[in-house]
């Protein structure tokens, strides 16, 4: 007797049964071909080996929590899935739960592959580096602040340099949620004005410290107009994040050793600059001190009164020179000859009594314009711009010395009007 027929979708659902209750988890290993990365987030391809090939999908929810690298065709690869039968074409595929690369672990597949874009699109250039700057006055740090990294560069902040503005803004830097942390507040960090950002976190991990590998995190690095340091791990771990930023230090307190000054140091720097200085005014002093002693020996040596002392001087000696010269010859001449050189030493001396006169009448004119006998108690003059001035040159607003013997004030026009 014949067997009752089924339809194509009862055999496909049995199929369907069949694989999907037997093939619940497998792990299995090929190679990839024909891949498709779809707009929805799904992600198509198939795995082959030497003798059979077999198709795969992997919707976006499983590609967000399982997949840390960037699928490429030709990777050999393991995928830990279930089979799936779609029931309409009476196909199968492999339904991808997780996918690891064979031999190597995904997240150094994936920091290589983003490492490699990053470089080829720019992010690591010198050329967008911004300088860090020489005086910091206000530093903000994108860090947890619970973390111990958070205490060690304050520590080393407060030996250092107490005088540093410092802002934390509490980050989560491990875990679901860390790279949009660690972003966004980098931005927020950004918007402050301050003189240097530094992104930190304490050693751990390789997936302790993903999320500063995450190409989020880079671009906001890279988009900040702020100097940044990265000091993310110990000295020996490298983050996309070290690549990317201005300037990377190998531990949290060593970012703060780096940008921040010694202050025994500065202190020293300071005292050396001040003996200099000190150093510096002593030879001026001693330099004005010697040109104001020639000045004032130069002064006394071509004053007035030294040049009319001079000239007394010549004169006297000129009398008692030519008067002796005189009486001498008027003993050995004649009458005659005598009486003349009488009257030229007549006119001789009265010449010289009437240069005696004018020198004295000069100097009495002179000592009369000296400032001191002409100013008297109770009477100033007027000086402007150095010079002498009468209250008519003057304007309301304007200021002026009034020097008298003894004092010099600096006063201002309040008011002015005619007596």
């Amino acid at each position: 007797m014949a067997a009752k027929p089924l339809f194509v979708s009862e055999i496909n659902t049995q199929v369907k049964s069949l694989l999907e209750t037997t093939f619940v988890q497998v792990c299995v290993r090929g190679e990839i071909s024909a891949l498709t990365h779809h707009s929805s987030g799904h992600i198509y391809f198939t795995i082959k080996d030497e003798k059979s090939a077999l198709d795969c999908m992997m919707f976006k929810g499983s590609a967000s929590k399982g997949l840390k690298f960037r699928l490429e065709v030709g990777m050999d690869i393991v995928i830990y899935g279930a089979i799936s039968v779609y029931v309409p074409r009476g196909s199968y595929k492999l339904n991808c739960f997780s996918i690891e690369p064979f031999g190597v672990g995904a997240l150094s597949i994936a920091f290589e592959q983003l490492k490699s874009d990053l470089e080829k699109e720019g992010y690591f250039d010198r050329e967008s580096k911004k300088e860090i700057p020489k005086y910091i006055d206000h530093i903000v740090l994108v860090t947890s602040s619970s973390g111990a990294a958070l205490q060690d560069m304050l520590r080393v902040a407060q030996k250092r340099w107490p005088l540093i503005k410092i802002t934390t803004i509490n980050t989560l830097v491990q875990g679901e949620g860390a790279k949009e942390s660690i972003s966004k507040n980098i931005a927020i960090a950004d918007s402050l004005g301050a003189d240097l950002i530094v992104v930190a976190r304490g050693g751990g991990s390789l997936e302790d410290l993903w999320a500063f590998n995450e190409r989020v995190v880079a671009e906001a690095i890279y988009r900040a107009k702020t100097p940044i340091v990265s000091a993310i791990g110990h000295e020996v771990d490298m983050m996309i994040s070290d690549f990317v930023a201005d300037i990377r230090a190998p531990t949290p307190s060593a970012a703060m050793e780096m940008v921040l000054p010694d202050k025994s140091e500065v202190l020293i720097v300071l005292s050396e600059y001040i003996d200099r200085i000190d150093s510096a005014l002593q030879r001026t002093l001693r330099q004005k001190e010697h040109q104001l002693k020639s000045l004032h020996e130069s002064v006394n040596r071509y004053s007035i009164d030294a040049r009319l002392e001079r000239s007394k001087r010549e004169i006297d000696e000129l009398a008692k020179k030519y008067g002796s010269f005189f009486e001498i010859r008027l003993h050995s001449l004649g009458r005659g000859t005598r009486e003349l050189f009488e009257k030229m030493d007549m006119i001789f001396l009265s010449n010289l009594n009437q240069k005696k006169s004018k020198i004295s009448s000069l100097k009495e004119s002179l000592e009369s314009y000296n400032p001191k006998r002409r100013i008297k108690k109770g009477f100033a003059q007027v000086v402007k711009n150095q010079k002498v001035a009468n209250l008519k040159e003057i304007k309301v607003g304007e200021e002026f010395l009034l020097e008298d013997i003894d004092m010099r004030i600096l006063a201002k026009a309040m008011q002015k009007s005619k007596i």
